[in-house]
């Protein structure tokens, strides 16, 4: 069996792309969602830190590399369809999110509104500069 075989057991979209969530090895709580593609899986596997397609940019994303931010992979798991993909992360900062929060899930739909529910916990200007 050659390293790379076990693409060929997911079910990618028609685009050649795979949903993944990122999920924290220690809490279990989500910090993301982002798409993944057969060369930033193969790339996230070889170099253990989590690298994504970024379909706005049409490029891979390593991510963290602006921010500094980085998820280093302590597993992968394959749904039951072989259509999604969620990567245990060591989540290096504690910030997930763009918006400077620990999760991009930090909004609560409550009385018909969707509520932001946790703090900014480093502006993203000071990470993004």
């Amino acid at each position: 069996m050659q390293d790379t075989d076990f693409l060929n057991e997911i079910r990618w979209t028609d685009e050649g792309l795979v949903p993944a969530i990122a999920q924290d090895a220690t809490s279990g709580r989500v910090l993301m969602m982002a798409w993944m593609n057969r060369e930033s899986l193969t790339l996230t596997v070889k170099e253990g830190y989590a690298i994504y397609w970024s379909r706005s940019r049409q490029q891979l994303w390593r991510k963290g590399e602006t921010s500094g931010n980085t998820q280093l992979i302590r597993e992968i798991q394959l749904d039951c369809d072989a259509d999604v993909l969620i990567l245990k992360v060591e989540q290096q900062g504690g910030i997930a999110c763009h918006t400077g929060r620990q999760s991009c899930f930090y909004r609560v739909l409550k009385d018909g509104q969707w509520q932001s529910v946790e703090p900014v916990l480093k502006d993203p200007k000071e990470m993004y500069s």
